[in-house]
């Protein structure tokens, strides 16, 4: 079965996989939203494959692969940057903007932990 944006907003594993993202539970968050990812098309199903990207290159960050955690990351950006500003009611926006003040901090041989985690954050205003 396929979930419509509205019945994934009002999911609850979508919220909980929204805690543990913003939780730094990069493996947890990255079970949660694989099983929603699944369940998705569209650009749902494309948001869901970016932040598990970006969950995993979160993971490769704390185990020191450096280079995974770039390849994600740009790979993550890339299906964000088709799908707005907002999604499902998250801030696409300022989410796409710490995940490329990051990535840029990793191809500049940076370090990118002096910046802030990206976080999912909630839109005040819901668009699909």
């Amino acid at each position: 079965m396929e979930l419509q944006p509205s019945e994934l907003i009002s999911d609850p594993r979508f919220q909980h996989a929204i805690e543990l993202f913003n939780a730094a539970d990069w493996y947890a968050a990255h079970d949660a939203f694989e099983e929603l990812w699944h369940e998705t098309s569209g650009p749902e199903h494309q948001f869901m494959q970016g932040v598990l990207q970006v969950a995993v290159a979160q993971f490769h960050l704390e185990r020191g692969n450096l280079r995974g955690a770039t390849i994600l990351y740009g790979e993550a950006l890339g299906r964000f940057k088709a799908l707005g500003t907002t999604r499902l009611g998250i801030d696409l926006g300022k989410f796409s903007a710490s995940v490329q003040v990051r990535l840029q901090r990793l191809q500049q041989g940076q370090d990118p932990d002096v910046c802030t985690v990206p976080g999912l954050l909630y839109c005040s205003v819901v668009t699909e």
